[in-house]
C-alpha cells in the first residue's frame, strides 16, 4: 500500500469517526487520561517557567519553545499511549465489522 493509499484510508477513517461522534469520545478520553497522569499540569508548569524567563514575553515564541516537547510522543506517559491506542483500535475495528 503506497503512502497516498495510506493517507486516503486515514482520511476516510477519520471522517467516519468524526461523523459518528467517536472522534470526540477519543479526544475526551485522551484529555482525561493526560489530566489524570499529570501531563497537562507538567506542560502548564513548564510553560509558565519558560514565560517567566522570556523577555520580552511573546506568545509565538512561547508556543515555539513549548510545543515540540508537548507534541512529542516521548512526553506522553506510556500508560496513556497504550490506553488511547486501545480505544482507537477498538473504534476502528468497529468501523470494519
Amino acid at each position: 500500500m503506497g503512502s497516498a493509499d495510506v493517507n486516503a484510508l486515514y482520511l476516510q477513517i477519520r471522517k467516519r469517526l468524526i461523523e459518528s461522534g467517536e472522534w470526540e469520545q477519543i479526544r475526551a478520553i485522551m484529555s482525561t487520561k493526560l489530566n489524570e497522569s499529570g501531563w497537562t499540569d507538567d506542560v502548564h508548569h513548564r510553560s509558565k517557567e519558560i514565560a517567566r524567563n522570556m523577555e520580552p514575553l511573546s506568545f509565538v515564541d512561547l508556543l515555539a519553545e513549548t510545543a515540540p516537547r508537548a507534541q512529542s510522543m516521548s512526553s506522553v506517559p506510556l500508560a496513556v499511549k497504550r490506553e488511547v491506542s486501545t480505544v482507537i483500535r477498538q473504534h476502528i475495528e468497529k468501523q470494519f465489522e
